[in-house]
């Protein structure tokens, strides 16, 4: 044995704010995982991914602001993401403040179909 003192391992900064986001999908509705994947434009199996502690994936920046708005992170929950996300990647963190701040919209467009139109007709 030796005398040497070990060293600490600390936590894994990537999986700290994995576990934040994961809390955060876990209290949300059903179908949250599904609504992110497809404002992102990505699988849904991106979104376990990025959401699981014991994956290394990290979250790319360009995707926090909508994660941020999508998910409805409250303030606390955005800080300490922020935070942790910091410690995960300082050189990254930078660009955070620097993608701009989108807004997801939902539009929906209703159609009426014209009196007497029969389904495959072209006038």
């Amino acid at each position: 044995m030796s005398d040497r003192p070990t060293a600490a391992v600390g936590p894994d900064p990537v999986a700290d704010y994995k576990a934040i986001l994961k809390r955060v999908l876990d209290d949300r509705p059903s179908g949250t995982r599904q609504r992110l994947a497809k404002a992102l434009g990505k699988n849904r199996s991106f979104i376990s991914q990025i959401a699981n502690p014991a994956y290394p994936v990290p979250i790319p920046v360009q995707h926090l602001e909508t994660m941020f708005e999508l998910c409805h992170f409250s303030q606390d929950q955005r800080r300490d993401f922020l935070a942790a996300y910091r410690r995960a990647h300082p050189r990254r963190f930078a660009l955070v403040h620097a993608v701009p701040r989108t807004r997801i919209v939902s539009l929906a467009v209703r159609i009426s179909e014209m009196p007497g139109a029969t389904a495959g007709s072209t006038r």
